[in-house]
């Protein structure tokens, strides 16, 4: 799915986003953006894939990706930089 290959860039930015020392408010703000637009797509991600006519088309397996992306971007959030 589109979004969750969206999602995927979103964290990969996240995680690779290092900030150069405690002065660097600008790396800080593009991990809170990116881990903040992992959440949104994730969740748009996870919403869709609930319906019911989606989840017996694809298969409940199509819940990990967005959880674990989420997760992923949460807790990058959290620890920060």
């Amino acid at each position: 799915m589109i979004l969750q290959l969206l999602a995927a860039w979103c964290c990969y930015t996240a995680l690779t986003i290092r900030p150069s020392g405690p002065w660097d408010d600008d790396a800080r703000a593009g991990i809170a953006l990116s881990c903040a637009l992992t959440l949104a797509t994730s969740a748009l991600a996870l919403l869709i894939t609930v319906v019911p006519s989606v989840r017996r088309t694809m298969g409940p397996w199509w819940l990990v990706p967005p959880l674990v992306l989420g997760v992923a971007a949460a807790v990058r959030w959290v620890l920060g930089g």
